[in-house]
């Protein structure tokens, strides 16, 4: 069985279209990203969170990581601003506080918030309270989470690379592929 980061070289190489800038990222990549899966894999559940202007990747993401055409166990991912439709409406640390609770209640078996956006938005706050979150940040960099550029001109299309890794990284962990130890 391959190690994650022999296998994330690997994957990122069979690529088609033009991945091979996530080749120098890998070492930052895979430290995230084998916490988030392993979590997932112990039955935690995932709640997506992201930015107004990343809105559009949250909801591709939803519609295609549990498609029935994959043939693999689904797996729990939700939005949470549709679990949560007052996420916006948040202001202080006792409102926060709140949310979590309830959904330690509504997730015995653990969850994580998976924050993709701006390291500035009013969402990032929620999705910086735990650091064993998963983070794409834009233009921050925060230990364990993963930051993109805000103004790259190819950032929707890095998003959508980054998404089919992650899919594929989960596949074969889930298929005992790839050994996350």
């Amino acid at each position: 069985m391959q190690k994650l980061l022999e296998w994330t070289l690997e994957a990122i190489r069979s690529e088609d279209s033009n991945f091979s800038w996530m080749e120098e990222f890998r070492f930052d990549w895979v430290p995230p990203i084998k916490s988030a899966v392993s979590r997932i894999i112990e039955g935690q559940s995932v709640l997506v969170l992201t930015d107004f202007d990343t809105e559009w990747f949250e909801y591709y993401l939803l519609h295609y990581i549990n498609d029935p055409k994959k043939r693999r166990p689904y797996l729990p991912f939700y939005s949470l601003k549709r679990v949560f439709p007052n996420l916006s409406k948040l202001e202080s640390t006792k409102d926060f506080q709140l949310l979590e609770d309830i959904l330690d209640i509504s997730f015995p078996n653990g969850y994580l918030i998976w924050y993709i956006g701006d390291g500035k938005s009013r969402y990032s706050k929620i999705a910086y309270r735990n650091d064993t979150n998963l983070l794409w940040l834009f233009d921050e960099e925060i230990p364990g989470s993963f930051t993109l550029r805000k103004h790259d001109p190819l950032l929707d299309i890095k998003l959508l690379q980054l998404y089919r890794l992650f899919d594929r990284t989960v596949e074969s962990i889930l298929f005992n592929e790839v050994e996350l130890d």
